[in-house]
């Protein structure tokens, strides 16, 4: 059908409008791409050339500044030193030896460092630096910079390290960083990129460990300009990278020191917790080792030193060792029969010294006995038979069960390495473990706190926290990152009968204040910090009938690996408990001689806030002793703000 002159007219403007829309569109895209033309030709042609003319531009990455650890007032107690190092990367020093010959005109370098430097590069990628020297000095930096032109490939670099200014105070609890090995990054699924650069420093053990990712940070990077000898000749961008994540912890830097001090060179453990929100205030492990040297890189001989020490101050004592925790568990015993309403607090049981259980006598630490006596008496004076005879009705299910309520055979989730479980045994447990039925003398020796029962120095002290408080107090390391609080749980009732807990609570105060207590020699006078504890001492030897009838060795006759370990658990104030302490020294003896007066010094510099007034000591020649070992310490200032700080 023919279009009539009018549709001819509308099909050739609607045409007409299409080709000037193509055409403009057309425009718009060349004139873009001449713009983009000019751009590249023009105002980034030096950029562009040095690109194509062999990677001249290349990225580096920039190490993040590692988070620092604070105290719980704010003192630094992990943080960061300056620190000058050189690098290498193969692929643009073209002939290493030679470079490194050049380089050791500079710094001094062994033949067996250069060789160590050598096969570290060899075995790495072409691109990936090398550090080939640290902890530089400042005319050794400056020189290899003044150098690089005859140095092609080696880059100084100024940086920064971990550094601990409290040395051991801390070396348990913290741990420490090191270079990352080829292990450790097979521990890693994706390994972040950053823990490839050279000499980059990762938490090993501790806090430092646990709470790596936060404290890592993530890295920056920077692009420069490298010439064809692989000499750097400018910097085109930087991106720093982000600073890790700011910890403060709950520890207070000045009791931290004093218990450190206190402990000695004590093989031994002493931790301290506020009972009302399951702070750590303390918690120290002896002998220390100083965290500085493995940072920086620890010698053999100072590494064989610290591994062939008996007293083995690699180990953290605090929450790796798991020890008998003798007497101290009698709470837990007592406890579990007044709970099961086996015994009430007038329940009376009569030691003769020592009791007949399935033809076989076992003897009570008192060779003469005690009499007749009642739960509270039974704990002032530490008989043992009143917990024989205990256990036989109580049975160990209760008693485990107990154990566990009050924190022991419990794995507290602290940010530390090796956290010990313990153990609460029970007749599964047994069966499990060993497949064997219980027996009631197993049952005997667990009522005392030996046999199969194990128990942190932690754990204790989370024990006692509980036996004062009556709420399931729990323990906790961290109090803010990056300034946001970390919440304190409300924590609940241990659902034990408040009777029962006043009873074991009059107990442990008459084991320090009674005239006949076991503790009584280590009590602290000032009525408002009165102090309720418990002795212990756990075997680690079998006492023969025949070395009995003749007379059981003393200890300090005995070769110090055999001896027992001295053990004692506190809190205070009585009326109204703040604090919880916990001391075991490894083969120390008797809990009551060498324990005791380890926990109550710490105890008191806790509700002092520093140093105490020696008028909170018993005026029996105590006070001269304290004020001499006093004289020797060399304490580092308490942080704790002086308004904040008790007063006598």
């Amino acid at each position: 059908m023919r279009k009539s002159d009018r549709e001819i007219v509308e099909s050739s403007r609607l045409i007409t409008r299409r080709v000037l829309m193509l055409g403009v569109i057309q425009a718009a895209v060349v004139s873009v791409l001449g713009l983009k033309l000019r751009s590249m030709q023009i105002e980034h042609a030096d950029e562009y050339r040095m690109l194509s003319d062999g990677n001249s531009i290349k990225i580096r990455l920039l190490p993040p500044a590692r988070g620092l650890i604070l105290d719980r007032h704010g003192t630094i107690i992990a943080g960061n030193e300056q620190n000058y190092r050189v690098t290498l990367t193969r692929e643009e020093a073209g002939d290493v030896s030679a470079v490194i010959a050049r380089l050791r005109r500079i710094i001094p370098m062994t033949d067996r460092q250069a060789a160590e430097i050598l096969e570290e590069i060899r075995k790495r990628s072409a691109v990936t630096p090398v550090m080939v020297a640290d902890r530089l000095s400042w005319p050794e930096f400056s020189s290899i910079a003044l150098n690089a032109p005859a140095l092609p490939g080696v880059t100084p670099e100024s940086g920064l390290s971990r550094s601990y200014p409290r040395a051991g105070d801390f070396s348990h609890v913290l741990g420490y960083v090191g270079p990352v090995s080829d292990y450790d990054l097979s521990k890693i699924e994706n390994p972040d990129p950053v823990l490839r650069l050279p000499e980059f420093q990762l938490g090993k053990v501790g806090m430092e460990a646990k709470l790596e990712e936060a404290l890592r940070g993530k890295a920056g990077a920077r692009r420069i300009e490298v010439n064809s000898a692989g000499r750097e000749m400018r910097e085109l961008s930087r991106q720093e990278g982000q600073q890790g994540a700011t910890v403060q912890t709950t520890l207070d830097a000045g009791l931290q020191n004093f218990a450190t001090q206190r402990l000695g060179q004590e093989s031994a453990a002493a931790v301290v917790m506020d009972v009302t929100n399951g702070d750590v205030l303390a918690i120290c492990s002896s002998p220390v080792f100083d965290p500085n040297k493995f940072v920086r890189g620890i010698s053999g001989p100072d590494y064989r030193a610290l591994m062939n020490h008996d007293h083995r101050p690699l180990a953290d004592k605090t929450v790796q060792g798991a020890y008998p925790p003798g007497s101290t568990f009698k709470m837990v015993t007592l406890l579990a029969g007044l709970e099961s309403g086996v015994i009430n607090p007038g329940s009376r049981f009569f030691c003769p010294g020592s009791l007949q259980v399935a033809g076989r006598r076992f003897h009570c630490w008192s060779r003469g006995g005690h009499g007749t006596i009642d739960a509270v008496r039974s704990l002032e004076q530490s008989c043992d038979v009143y917990y024989y005879e205990l256990a036989q009705r109580v049975g160990i299910d209760r008693i485990g069960a107990m154990a566990r309520k009050l924190g022991i055979g419990v794995k507290h989730d602290l940010p530390m390495s090796a956290i010990a479980e313990g153990i609460a045994p029970d007749r599964a447990w047994k069966r499990e473990r060993y497949g064997q039925e219980w027996q009631v003398g197993d049952s005997i020796n667990a009522s005392i706190g030996q046999g199969y029962v194990l128990a942190s120095p932690l754990q204790l002290a989370v024990m006692t926290a509980r036996v004062a408080t009556g709420r399931a107090v729990s323990p906790r390391l961290v109090k803010a990152i990056d300034g946001v609080a970390e919440t304190v749980p409300d924590w609940p009732e241990l659902g034990i009968n408040p009777l029962n807990l006043r009873t074991a609570r009059a107990g442990m105060d008459a084991v320090m204040n009674s005239s006949h207590g076991t503790a009584r020699r280590a009590r602290i006078i000032a009525p408002e910090w009165q102090m309720a504890g418990k002795t212990g001492t756990s075997q680690v030897r079998n006492i023969t009938a025949a070395e009995r009838a003749r007379g059981v060795i003393s200890n300090d006759q005995l070769p110090w690996n055999r001896r027992d370990h001295a053990l004692f658990v506190c809190f205070a104030p009585f009326d109204m408990p703040r604090y919880a302490v916990s001391v075991v020294v490894e083969h120390g003896g008797g809990g009551s001689a060498v324990a005791a007066p380890i926990a109550r010094d710490i105890l008191l510099y806790a509700l002092a806030g520093g140093l105490p007034p020696i008028s909170a000591y018993p005026d029996d020649g105590t006070r001269a002793k304290v004020q001499e070992m006093w004289s020797k310490m060399n304490l580092a200032p308490s942080t704790r703000p002086a308004e904040t700080r008790a007063k006598a």
